[in-house]
């Protein structure tokens, strides 16, 4: 088999189980290689503002390989913490037929895509859009070094449509670029959790013909929870719930403010496995997000595999591709009017969120982590 060798810094839940499934499949031979190094699996998340080990397994299924990172800030968070003096021999020993690249915004990323430029195709993923683009000599002098990035790909995967027009407008030509969207473990979020969701709703003293809003995530400033709990505090509707499952910067703020209503929830950092019930509990998923850097907003794919209906922002990369008047609402970001009117909305029948929360269902079933096993697969052996 022609082997395909993959540069990312961690183990990530969204790309893991893509491995897997490359390998399980046999159709190519790869090998992933861990820029970040072993030191990754006990990371300090800053979003989160604690360390993360996710207790869902990231590690099985397919090869890979630790790289050394000398960096003396190791992590994925900026350019210099991903320096890896091996990576370009470890690979080069491997002797693949074409390389993989998650990211190129780490030292020993770049110098890979500039080594292995015409000596092997250079794949590329990444999920960038324009969303945040800024005007004046800096961002005019950024379009250019991107460009010159790019000169380095052979093919880029992009998530979706924002994706899309931004590798466009930084060289890459429509032939170079193939669908593969961005997916979760539809399945895993799907499956009921109905005795642990009862639970969860008796625990935080909401009713069945209550209305749960949920935001799971990072409570960080581009995120703008802040926005939704203002938006929910201007409904005063004492049938509606919010709840805040994450945690981050905005915590004790977020807590403070809402420290007299009953009906606002603070769940703190749930892991993985535990997630799904989060999910399911909920009647409507809100992400608020005003940027810059909500890339995609896969926590809008999980609310969906677990049918239900989405309020996002025109920030949230996936909004354009995953929301339509069927199964949500799409505001223009950091406008409280326009998001407290969204939820207002929503939540005056309960019954036409079921079939929104289904029309969700139905539109994500195509983003899957097969989509993107198939889209490697047929980039690398017809090229």
């Amino acid at each position: 088999m022609k082997k395909l060798a993959v540069i990312v810094t961690h183990p990530i839940q969204y790309y893991a189980p893509v491995f897997k499934m490359l390998h399980e499949r046999k159709k190519i031979s790869i090998k992933v290689f861990y820029t970040w190094g072993e030191g990754a699996q006990q990371k300090f998340d800053p979003g989160f503002g604690k360390p993360v080990t996710w207790d869902i397994p990231l590690l099985e299924g397919y090869p890979y390989v630790w790289v050394k990172n000398t960096a003396t800030n190791s992590g994925s968070h900026h350019f210099r913490g991903i320096v890896n003096p091996n990576l370009i021999n470890d690979i080069s020993q491997w002797k693949p037929e074409a390389i993989l690249v998650f990211g190129w915004a780490y030292h020993s990323h770049l110098k890979a895509l500039r080594y292995f430029k015409g000596k092997v195709p250079i794949y590329f993923r990444g999920d960038s859009t324009m969303l945040d683009n800024q005007t004046g000599i800096k961002s005019l002098l950024r379009v250019l070094f991107l460009k010159w990035v790019y000169k380095h790909v052979s093919a880029a995967f992009y998530v979706g449509t924002n994706n899309k027009a931004y590798f466009r407008a930084h060289g890459l030509a429509e032939r170079q670029l193939l669908f593969a969207p961005h997916a979760v473990a539809n399945e895993r979020f799907a499956e009921s959790r109905k005795t642990e969701v009862d639970q969860l709703r008796k625990n935080l003293k909401i009713n069945k013909d209550e209305i749960l809003i949920l935001f799971a995530g990072k409570l960080e400033t581009k995120k703008s929870p802040h926005i939704l709990l203002d938006a929910f505090l201007k409904l005063n509707m004492p049938h509606v719930h919010l709840l805040f499952a994450g945690s981050g910067e905005l915590s004790g703020a977020l807590q403070k403010k809402a420290a007299t209503n009953k009906n606002v929830h603070f769940a703190g950092f749930q892991n993985q496995f535990y997630m799904p019930v989060i999910y399911q509990a909920c009647d409507i998923f809100c992400l608020p997000s005003k940027g810059p850097g909500e890339t995609w907003g896969l926590a809008v794919n999980e609310a969906m595999a677990c049918s239900k209906p989405i309020v996002a922002s025109d920030k949230v990369g996936c909004a354009v591709d995953l929301i339509k008047q069927s199964n949500g609402i799409t505001f223009r970001s950091e406008n409280t009017a326009e998001l407290t009117a969204a939820l207002k909305t929503l939540t005056a029948d309960k019954t036409r969120l079921l079939k929104m929360g289904a029309r969700s269902a139905q539109v994500i079933r195509n983003y899957t982590f097969l989509s993107i096993a198939t889209a490697i697969e047929t980039q690398f052996t017809q090229h």
